[in-house]
């Protein structure tokens, strides 16, 4: 696989390897974790098929246990920016296993911790910030930041926002509620207020903390209407609660820009980031003003916030190299220029929501064209509360080539 090919399908979809392994995985893993079709003597299964199981990837090229090779049109949920297996991303995690893999959380850092820390604050403005591991850990480290600064235990959040599964972040998710939330519901508290995406509420006297995706990614590629960032940004002022803007989707290029905010030039009191500033490594910031940074008082020598793996050394090279990767191929400007061309190219299939390389396409049935389309060797996901969009998501490298590829394959599978 060079990164920039189409797919090559060499067997039924999933091959019989795919299947093989996924039987195994059955045998030790959770059955909530991965969909898969039920065998006869198991009736858990509630997938239509099996997934393919990965094997290789580079560039927006996916290769499965059977050989097949796809293309990548999700980009690893998102974590792909750079292209899958980016050399520039490659190249520094190996250095740096060959000098320092972990380090000491809050007690003993290493200098990558400090060069990430810096290149984050001059590509954001924001002067501070907390290491994590996922994307539910900034939304946390936000939430107890907003906390601690302001007094307040109110938060405002939005139908529709996705912001993770881990108990804080699950108490402000918005997707899916009766699904996701529910069942933990007894242990989440009653501290958190729900408002329509797009709709602003009459005050926010009572609220520390206002949450939210610029564009909802998982609820269905969202935008909302413009100047809505900028009166939240007002009411918040106004009445003294903090603004989150969570990025870990939009953020790094994806919609055209660095992050998805700086296109209506609001800027927030704190920014979650991930996904993609690890160039495939599970790592994440939340960042912040200094003023609010503040809150939280000096280290007395044991943080009130921290964990094992904060600041890991192999993660920061890794970050630091997918964003030197960023700037040098301009990819945010890439992402506004061939997403440009792509939405127009995707509005004869349905209504076209997002900028940018994150877009969906409103197309009936987008579950099932999307496992059409696995068939065709493409990778997408369908997005939204009822699986109404199609979401096109690749690495910011991906080349029109490719996108060709899958336009004639959505026309194919849509036509069935």
């Amino acid at each position: 696989m060079t990164g920039a090919d189409l797919p090559n399908l060499v067997t039924s979809i999933p091959g019989p390897a795919s299947r093989g392994w996924i039987d195994r995985l059955a045998k030790r893993e959770c059955p909530a974790i991965t969909a898969r079709r039920a065998r006869r003597a198991d009736a858990l299964g509630v997938a239509d098929t099996d997934p393919i199981v990965w094997a290789a990837a580079v560039g927006a090229n996916i290769e499965d246990v059977d050989g097949n090779r796809f293309v990548d049109l999700t980009a690893g949920f998102g974590v792909a920016g750079v292209g899958h297996r980016n050399p520039a991303v490659v190249e520094a995690a190996k250095a740096q296993l060959d000098t320092l893999v972990h380090a000491m959380g809050d007690a003993f850092p290493d200098t990558g911790r400090v060069l990430l820390l810096e290149k984050l604050a001059e590509l954001t403005g924001m002067s501070h910030g907390i290491l994590g591991s996922s994307g539910s850990d900034a939304v946390e480290a936000a939430l107890k930041t907003a906390r601690v600064a302001t007094g307040r235990d109110g938060v405002l959040a939005f139908d529709g926002g996705y912001h993770g599964l881990t108990y804080g972040a699950l108490s402000v998710l918005g997707y899916k509620a009766d699904a996701f939330r529910a069942p933990f519901a007894g242990q989440l508290g009653g501290h958190v207020q729900w408002s329509p995406f797009g709709d602003m509420p009459a005050s926010f006297a009572d609220v520390g903390a206002v949450i939210l995706e610029p564009i909802q990614g998982r609820g269905g590629i969202v935008v909302p209407p413009m100047g809505w960032l900028e009166e939240l940004r007002s009411r918040c002022d106004r009445d003294g609660a903090l603004l989150i803007f969570d990025e870990c989707y939009t953020g790094f290029g994806r919609t055209g820009a660095w992050f998805a905010h700086q296109e209506e030039g609001v800027k927030p009191d704190l920014l979650c980031v991930g996904k993609a500033l690890g160039g495939g490594f599970p790592i994440s910031a939340c960042l912040g003003t200094a003023e609010v940074m503040a809150a939280w008082g000096a280290s007395k020598g044991e943080a009130l916030h921290t964990q094992t793996f904060l600041g890991n050394p192999l993660g920061c090279a890794m970050a630091l190299a997918s964003l030197g990767y960023m700037e040098r191929k301009e990819l945010p400007a890439r992402a506004a220029q061939i997403g440009s061309w792509l939405a127009g190219e995707l509005s004869r299939f349905g209504a076209v929501r997002g900028r940018g390389l994150l877009l969906g396409v409103e197309i009936p049935g987008a579950l099932q064209v999307s496992r059409a389309l696995l068939e065709r060797g493409y990778l997408l996901l369908p997005a939204g509360p009822a699986a109404e969009v199609l979401a096109i998501t690749p690495p910011l490298t991906i080349t029109q080539h490719q996108l060709v590829g899958f336009l004639d394959a959505l026309g194919d599978a849509v036509r069935g």
